[in-house]
């Protein structure tokens, strides 16, 4: 049985507890991405209105709760998620008239320099923006005083060569973990271009909670999934998850060539 019952749930999520678990299950591809996306939003400045960029939007649960609990407009971004997909859920919602569902890569995406007010990233921006140009990049989209949000998994301690692998993670360390990193690594990534401020950059308070949320979730599937299996045996809680938030700064963005 979880140590985390529902009225201890519904006290750390008052929002995302208010949606069909069930639902949010079924639709979350890892843990549980309301949980996630509200560990976030609790920290962000969003007002009704602004533009955000969901990137890497998944079934677009987010994008969803984004627009019901603050109003914003939201542009459903995913590459493998099929945008008719994702409208028929967002229609399902009633909220086709403020999310935008879009199918498109996060290194190549169709907006106008400084269209979004906040961009917002759950679960999905270690597949791509370890690469050091990639906040170069996305910055572009972000209006002055703009956000960057994202949450993700990561680990509580850098792992930096073969020989700091822990026991239970080696047989799939470089299929699934080798771009994993620590709070401390993303920091150091974002503070360097010099073009946002550091708003927070820590572990999520509800981490524990996540975790075992996603390990009970995941036993009750019988899907396969590498990290909830990696969680399981993590009895040292090497592995947790995290929220880095930035602030656009005035300086220019200097990019000679991404892709």
């Amino acid at each position: 049985m979880s140590p985390y019952p529902p009225v201890r749930l519904k006290s750390l999520f008052p929002r995302a507890t208010k949606y069909d678990q069930k639902w949010v299950t079924q639709h979350s591809m890892g843990e549980n991405v309301l949980f996630n996306l509200e560990s976030l939003t609790a920290i962000l400045p969003l007002k009704a209105g602004m533009r955000v960029l969901d990137l890497g939007c998944g079934k677009a649960i987010s994008s969803i709760f984004l627009a019901k609990e603050f109003k914003v407009q939201v542009w459903a971004v995913d590459e493998a998620i099929s945008p008719a997909d994702n409208l028929a859920r967002i229609t399902e919602a009633d909220c086709e008239n403020q999310v935008f569902p879009l199918q498109a890569d996060a290194r190549s995406l169709p907006f106008a320099e400084g269209f979004f007010d906040a961009i917002i990233v759950i679960d999905s921006y270690t597949y791509f923006g370890t690469d050091e140009k990639y906040l170069p990049y996305i910055c572009r989209f972000l209006k002055p005083d703009g956000y960057i949000a994202i949450a993700d998994v990561c680990f509580k301690e850098e792992i930096e060569t073969l020989h700091q692998v822990p026991a239970f993670l080696r047989k799939d360390f470089q299929d699934y973990w080798y771009f994993i990193h620590s709070v401390d690594w993303w920091r150091k990534l974002w503070e360097k271009t010099g073009l946002v401020t550091i708003k927070a950059a820590e572990i999520l308070p509800a981490a524990p909670v996540i975790r075992e949320q996603y390990i009970k979730d995941f036993a009750a599937s019988g899907k396969k999934d590498p990290f909830a299996k990696a969680l399981q045996k993590d009895t040292k809680e090497v592995i947790s998850f995290f929220r880095l938030v930035g602030q656009r700064t005035s300086k220019e963005v200097y990019l000679q060539s991404y892709k």
